[in-house]
């Protein structure tokens, strides 16, 4: 099985055109494709499934409450598969079963270890200011977000507690990153790296694959267990091109699941 993998696309503002890449069975979007959403329709018709997750830039300057249910629609008129909170299973061409399990899984601000997490929340005031998006008609500032992200987490932690079935590869989407081996290396271990990554790590063991986005910056490592196979994780995001965040993107990689 091989999964195609695109993320922070930005498509509201870059000049990037998405084409289906030769061999895949699978693609997923791993978050920040359009904050207009406009964008989710160059995916209409594609080849194979389209897997959706959003990520923090889908809410900008809406309602959490009023978004979800109106993200939800819009993909499924595209053809597209929203998945947030929730396990998708499927079966691959070549008989790989899929148990996928996704969420935005936003940042709950304890990369750093709770003492640090006072300072971390007062640097995400700065994203909270970017996204103006709201909850039930409120500021989704620092707050709002960590609680949201420990909702995502609980649920995660639930879902990975039940085991697979039998001959099933997990596979994990997240648009936050999971661990601070995705830190971006510009900005390293400042307060501001805790709105981008989490420490999920000890949420890994059983996971086949983890995926994720929002670093703008590509990842491909191993997350070794002393009991059980190692789980590998990648980030194919593009990022911004006048910020020289896409250099070495390539929007045809492949993932082999196999």
């Amino acid at each position: 099985m091989r999964i195609q993998l695109l993320s922070d696309l930005h498509l509201e503002s870059e000049a990037f055109d998405p084409q289906p890449a030769p061999g895949a069975d699978l693609l997923v979007l791993a978050g920040d494709i359009d904050s207009t959403w406009l964008g989710h329709e160059r995916f209409a018709g594609w080849p194979v499934p389209v897997v959706v997750v959003a990520g923090n830039h889908e809410f900008d300057g809406r309602d959490l409450e009023t978004a979800w249910p109106a993200l939800r629609e819009r993909c499924a008129a595209l053809g597209l598969t929203l998945v947030e909170r929730e396990t998708w299973r499927w079966t691959a061409p070549d008989g790989t079963r899929l148990r996928l399990l996704a969420t935005v899984r936003w940042s709950d601000f304890d990369v750093f270890g709770p003492k640090e997490r006072e300072r971390c929340v007062r640097a995400a005031t700065y994203f909270a200011n970017v996204m103006r998006a709201r909850r039930h008609g409120a500021l989704f500032d620092a707050t709002a977000v960590r609680r949201e992200a420990l909702a995502c987490r609980r649920w995660l932690a639930y879902a990975l507690a039940e085991p697979p079935q039998p001959g099933e590869r997990t596979v994990v989407v997240t648009h936050f990153a999971p661990s601070l081996r995705s830190l971006d290396p510009r900005y390293g271990m400042q307060p501001s790296t805790a709105s981008f990554c989490n420490a999920d790590d000890a949420l890994m063991r059983g996971v086949d694959l983890w995926i994720h986005g929002h670093v703008h910056r590509r990842f491909d490592y191993l997350v070794t267990h002393a009991d059980a196979a190692p789980t590998r994780v990648v980030s194919n995001a593009r990022g911004i091109g006048v910020k020289g965040e896409c250099e070495d993107f390539d929007g045809q990689r492949l993932i082999d699941l196999a």
